[in-house]
């Protein structure tokens, strides 16, 4: 007695430990089941609606679909059809022309205006609204105005231009040109973000030691110096992200082109999107548009990785 008595009295603290064990381990199960019940709904909607669409886009660049017949496999066809389409070439070459002109001149525009209206002037609240307003407003309405404001015939700005001498047969057409009609899309798609991309910068800016101005100030730097020494350093990881943000949207700019030249005039203002819903429900060839798709995601994705990769080694 005396010895199973002693037995357990050693297997206790065993026992106790091993039920601790077995207790933090449920409850460690328990709150990895309440973390993801939260995520579930989340991720169901993205696994759904988002990543399932894209693995079936992947799939379907490599078949024959018109969306109601059978579909058939098309092996590389799709994909070598893209060199034959010249409207596809047109579209890559728009693209790129719109995100490099786009993407410096906005994030120019929008550290400019963010700069300014950091200061403390008169009405500083009431331009940041303004300024921020384009961003939000009804895509629709604000095409419909920016239209009218450059009407090759009526608009203001060419009444303007008319007004300081400029002779009417050199009017710039804008949208109506082909000439010109990229030039308005671009001004058009950095008049309405470079508002959102200033407050971004204005939180970078408030973000800023002081005492770093005041430093540079005892050393002798001018407004400039301080720009260019303080500020612009300080400011890298909002740059890096304003130009990976500004990239992406520029890679898929859509919107602004349906709603001011619909891709005209003739493949002008084509882009890669614009030509993927033409392709897409205009023409009915899911299998193609997909395989254009594809090329947009790869393309964004080596541009992304490189911008990455730069800034790990800045």
């Amino acid at each position: 007695m005396a010895i199973a008595t002693a037995s357990d009295t050693q297997a206790a603290p065993y026992r106790k430990k091993k039920v601790q064990i077995v207790s933090k381990r449920r409850r460690r199960i328990e709150n990895a089941l309440i973390a993801y019940s939260f995520i579930a709904p989340n991720f169901l909607g993205f696994a759904i609606f988002t990543l399932g669409p894209i693995l079936f886009a992947f799939a379907l660049a490599f078949m024959h679909w018109d969306g109601s017949n059978a579909m058939s496999f098309a092996g590389l066809d799709n994909f070598w059809r893209l060199f034959e389409d010249k409207a596809f070439i047109s579209a890559f070459w728009n693209t790129i022309v719109y995100t490099v002109v786009s993407v410096p001149a906005t994030l120019a525009c929008a550290l400019g205006l963010a700069v300014l209206l950091n200061q403390k002037i008169f009405g500083r609240d009431f331009f940041r609204t303004a300024m921020f307003f384009p961003y939000v407003a009804s895509l629709v309405a604000v095409a419909v105005v920016w239209n009218m404001i450059f009407n090759p015939e009526m608009g203001p700005v060419n009444m303007l231009l008319y007004t300081l001498g400029m002779d009417p047969a050199d009017m710039p057409g804008w949208a109506a040109d082909r000439h010109w009609a990229m030039v308005t899309v671009i001004l058009f798609g950095i008049w309405k973000s470079m508002g959102y991309y200033m407050v971004i910068y204005l939180a970078g800016l408030q973000g800023i030691n002081s005492e770093l101005y005041e430093a540079a100030g005892l050393d002798g730097a001018n407004a400039w110096q301080k720009f260019i020494h303080v500020t612009l350093p300080q400011l890298a990881p909002t740059t890096f992200f304003v130009t990976v943000m500004l990239t992406i949207q520029s890679f898929k700019v859509f919107d602004q082109v349906y709603m001011i030249t619909q891709g005209g005039p003739g493949t002008s203002t084509l882009v890669l999107v614009y030509h993927i819903y033409n392709e897409a429900f205009i023409s009915w060839d899911l299998g193609y548009s997909s395989m254009i798709a594809l090329v947009l995601f790869f393309l964004v994705l080596a541009v992304t990785v490189v911008q990455f990769k730069r800034q790990r080694e800045d």
